[in-house]
């Protein structure tokens, strides 16, 4: 003899399917929040009009044809290596841990012979992100590099 299928087991499946793609959803996003913190900006909008001005300043450095080599030093403090560029450079930066994990730093460097500069501060292990500009004869070159 079979059971019949009843409006109760309807129920009973609509609730448990229902149930199990909510509580997916939740934990995905429970993880999701907790391991990436962002970027975020003060205002979309504002940023959105900003963007084409941004562009204009990444191809106006790219013409300058000057290269920047970043590297991390044993003793954790970084070193820039210029090429090409105008003597008397002066180099700053700024690092961001990408998930967010660590606090942001302000980097200077110091000219320390030829065309590296060194880092005053040092940076802690791990992934980062940093933001570097470089000025020498009135040009400024700005660009990111990662440290794995």
């Amino acid at each position: 003899m079979t059971k019949r299928f009843t409006g109760k087991h309807m129920t009973a499946v609509l609730v448990g399917g229902f149930g199990v793609v909510v509580a997916v959803n939740f934990t995905m996003a429970a993880l999701a929040s907790s391991t990436f913190g962002g970027i975020t900006v003060r205002n979309s909008y504002v940023a959105s009009q900003k963007f084409n001005g941004w562009l204009e300043e990444a191809e106006r450095a790219e013409k300058l044809g000057w290269g920047v080599d970043l590297a991390r030093g044993d003793d954790g403090r970084l070193t820039v290596a210029l090429s090409d560029v105008p003597a008397g450079a002066r180099v700053s930066g700024h690092a961001r841990h990408p998930l967010g994990l660590a606090d942001d730093r302000e980097l200077q460097f110091d000219a320390t012979g030829g065309k590296r500069h060194a880092s005053k501060q040092r940076l802690d292990d791990g992934r980062w992100t940093v933001r570097l500009h470089v000025r020498a004869n009135g040009e400024v070159w700005k660009g990111e590099r990662a440290l794995p």
